[in-house]
């Protein structure tokens, strides 16, 4: 007994620290959303559940929370979209393929914030690559104010986050290529099936893991978005790229801090309702295939 239970040791200190620095803060978090603490408060005071309440009756946040879902929704699929058809793609015999696996991996490594200020510069009206390349190709009735323009600004973020994300899918689903048999699919092309029948009978039930991984993690990281919204546009023109966490930060920089964890314990029950049964649905497809 004691044998067996020895490799759990090891497990201690991580189990010391994701309690330390997410399970507390996230039970204080709690109690937080149901008091009035905020910057001017001498004290804080239980106040049930009026914070909720706030929240439920706040347009603001039913802009934050509309843009979050339709970012999320489009991001989720777009992503892995791209991914999958970059990974296909590299995952054939290219002379450079070892090359392009790395650069399009290589946004996700940068720092969001970092890419929110390249592409505020890419995005300019006036001097940024992307009008200056319409111009340039007599496409000048195309240029837009893309990160002012309430019209193009979500869309515009979504484009860039896609760029952003894309390789990492692209990766995650090289690895599931990786682990397919080349005997399955070069029986596959003997019986005289094309590419298209080979992929839906063959390869893409064997990725169903690696669809599950980058599914859930798409769909948890782009409902989590901030830095690259922050950046781009700071939840405008107006509220009309307004997310949860620039919500939940511009709440916090007024000082309305009990107000701000009951926004962050809201997004925490979304995320959590819509994972996972997504989770379990894409567990459950797994099996069946």
């Amino acid at each position: 007994m004691e044998r067996s239970k020895y490799p759990l040791y090891f497990a201690l200190p991580a189990v010391f620290v994701f309690l330390l620095f997410f399970i507390t803060p996230t039970v204080i978090g709690v109690y937080y959303s149901f008091t009035d603490w905020n910057i001017n408060a001498d004290s804080i005071k239980y106040i049930g559940l009026d914070n909720y309440r706030d929240l439920f009756n706040e347009p603001r946040l039913k802009q934050a929370f509309t843009n979050t879902l339709i970012f999320a929704a489009a991001v989720t699929v777009l992503q892995n979209v791209a991914g999958l058809a970059l990974a296909l793609l590299l995952n054939e015999k290219l002379k450079l393929r070892n090359v392009l696996r790395m650069v399009f991996f290589m946004p996700y490594v940068i720092a969001p914030l970092v890419i929110g200020y390249i592409f505020r510069a890419i995005y300019h009206p006036e001097h940024g690559i992307v009008n200056k390349f319409l111009d340039t190709v007599g496409l000048d009735f195309m240029m837009q104010d893309w990160l002012n323009d309430p019209r193009f600004a979500l869309f515009t973020i979504i484009v860039t986050d896609i760029w952003r994300v894309a390789g990492f899918s692209m990766v995650v689903y090289l690895a599931g290529l990786q682990f397919i048999p080349k005997d399955l699919i070069e029986s596959a092309s003997i019986d005289g099936a094309a590419y298209w029948r080979r992929f839906k009978h063959v390869v893409f039930p064997l990725l169903a893991p690696a669809f599950t991984v980058n599914v859930l993690l798409a769909m948890i990281g782009s409902m989590k978005v901030f830095e690259i919204v922050m950046v781009l546009t700071e939840g405008g023109p107006g509220y009309t790229t307004e997310v949860f966490y620039t919500y939940i930060r511009n709440t916090f920089s007024m000082g309305e801090f009990g107000y701000a964890t009951a926004i962050n314990m809201l997004l925490f029950v979304l995320v959590t309702i819509v994972g996972v049964p997504v989770l379990l649905a894409m567990k459950k497809r797994e099996v069946e295939l």
